[in-house]
């Protein structure tokens, strides 16, 4: 809302400007009276007071003044030199606002806007908005803008939007500037072709160096990501913490993100906290959500499950998926609470519901066991399914065992091989391993013993035994790769390392089969194979 400035300190002893204008308003004068009220407000040559405004004001507001009319509107409003009356606001308003005061147009549109003194009519509020800003006043305009954009009071029409923002922003009002930004990132209101990253730059930098904290988010977040500009942490940072420094939550993330990651800066645990919980006192779920994971973690802070629990809580309570799904991992090992398998079950489908893979993916191992929720194999496949189109792994490999079941709800071998052939390209052992077998013995595919070994050989060097033993087997045999008994006895003394039972007996055949020196040879690349295979399953963990 336009409104005074507010009043100063002032001097104690009247001024002899004041007096003069005083013996003026005392005879009549209306832009006397006018003044003095605004010297009274301002404490401009008289000790400041707002009862004393208001009744000078009233003084020329009565002879028809619309500026006096408008700022005795203004205090009604706020309750200044006066209780707070909407109705008085708005009666003063009109007047100013019938002789053409633009201010007041603007004030008046504003309250029939929000229903304050008057009855909510959005068509009169445009009417307002409409006189204030053809006559150029840019709050006006913006609100003309904001309207024709969300078709509140008139019919959505984006390029109505982008002129009002257009002339709003060329006046250098910060909030149609960063508006015509945005415009310009996405085409709204523009052409495809006119989409142009310069200009929403510029708006935005206009706008965020007039201090509004949303322009400064955006302008960081350019930076931050190198999108259309270099990357520069170092201006991100900026930027975020100007609009971080107004308590713009997004920005107090994101400083947190910046300082947890150590991105273009020395990674700082306690600073991210620091950001972490500002954004999470004032409500931003992924800070909450943040900060929960802190607490559960024991990272930065004393492990405190019961503390993690509640900013989970928090989060889950603005429906953050991952804050719900962290809930459901706290109820099912009871950490912090008692251990719950059917709240873990309700978190996990609330995540679940909203996309969150890891949350679908235990959904449905909880009904494929029947560990808090009813066995039912087809709400199985159906929750494996979703997280699996998503490319998550460990869902397709459990997709693929219930497509080779004979008693699962869409049984199919063809369907079984396809869901391993797509979580074994993404490096998932079971199922690299569980592919090659298919390939091995003809299972659903053509027999293909170097498919076979190609498959073993990617689930042997993640420690697999069984596809460890089946690979040293057909080295020995010289299946779909010339028969080779130096690689057959390392990949069955592998084997045997992890544990293989019948590793042992097929080993002495292998070394039946070498010379000394090539024993030898063998026994010495152990060491370095083994280590291969260990770096490779911590790699695939």
């Amino acid at each position: 809302m336009t409104s005074p400035p507010p009043p100063g300190s002032g001097n104690q002893t009247p001024s002899a400007e004041f007096l003069r204008t005083k013996a003026q308003a005392e005879r009549g004068v209306a832009a006397a009276q006018h003044s003095l009220g605004f010297m009274y407000f301002n404490g401009q040559g008289v000790a400041p007071s707002y009862e004393l405004a208001v009744v000078w004001y009233r003084q020329a507001a009565l002879q028809g003044m619309p500026q006096a009319q408008y700022n005795l509107g203004v205090m009604f409003q706020k309750g200044q030199g006066v209780a707070q009356d909407f109705q008085e606001a708005a009666a003063w308003y009109q007047l100013a606002a019938d002789q053409g005061y633009a201010a007041a147009q603007y004030n008046l549109g504003w309250l029939y806007a929000r229903g304050q003194g008057v009855a909510t009519d959005t068509s009169l509020a445009m009417h307002w908005f409409s006189k204030a800003a053809s006559q150029g006043d840019a709050a006006a305009q913006n609100n003309l803008g904001m309207m024709y954009d969300t078709g509140k009071g008139v019919p959505q029409d984006p390029l109505q939007a982008l002129h009002w923002y257009r002339k709003a922003a060329e006046q250098g009002y910060a909030r149609a500037q960063y508006q015509l930004g945005l415009r310009y990132e996405n085409s709204q209101g523009l052409t495809p072709e006119m989409a142009d990253v310069g200009q929403a730059m510029s708006w935005y930098r206009k706008a965020a160096e007039q201090g509004y904290a949303p322009a400064q988010f955006n302008l960081a977040l350019r930076f931050d990501k190198g999108d259309g500009v270099a990357q520069d942490s170092q201006k991100a940072i900026l930027w975020y913490r100007r609009a971080a420094e107004q308590d713009h939550t997004s920005s107090q993330f994101n400083l947190g993100l910046i300082y947890d990651n150590g991105q273009g800066v020395p990674r700082d645990e306690q600073k991210a906290l620091d950001w972490y919980r500002k954004a999470a006192g004032k409500g931003h779920a992924g800070a909450q959500n943040n900060l929960g994971l802190r607490y559960h973690h024991g990272q930065g802070v004393a492990q405190d499950y019961a503390e993690a629990h509640a900013w989970y809580g928090k989060a889950a309570a603005q429906n953050f998926p991952g804050a719900q799904y962290h809930l459901g991992q706290l109820h099912d090992a009871g950490l912090g609470v008692p251990a719950d398998p059917v709240a873990a079950t309700h978190w996990y489908r609330k995540a679940a519901e909203q996309g969150h893979l890891r949350a679908q993916f235990d959904l449905g191992l909880r009904y494929e066991t029947g560990r808090g929720a009813p066995a039912d194999l087809r709400q199985a496949y159906g929750w494996y399914r979703r997280a699996a189109e998503q490319e998550y792994a460990a869902a397709q490999y459990h997709l693929g065992l219930l497509c080779d079941r004979d008693d699962g709800p869409q049984s199919s071998t063809q369907q079984a091989g396809h869901w391993y052939a797509r979580a074994a390209r993404q490096g998932h052992a079971l199922a690299q391993f569980a592919l090659a077998l298919r390939y091995d013995n003809g299972q659903g595919v053509t027999q293909d013993y170097a498919e076979a070994l190609r498959w073993y050989a990617a689930a042997a060097a993640q420690g697999h035994a069984r596809a460890q033993f089946n690979l040293g087997l057909m080295y020995l045999a010289g299946q779909g790769v010339p028969a080779d008994a130096v690689q057959a006895w390392t990949w069955l003394a592998l084997a045997q390392r992890s544990g293989h039972a019948d590793a042992a007996r097929y080993l002495a055949s292998a070394a039946a089969r070498l010379d000394p020196g090539q024993l030898a040879q063998a026994r010495s690349s152990l060491a370095g194979a083994a280590a291969a295979v260990s770096d490779a399953a911590i790699t695939s963990a």
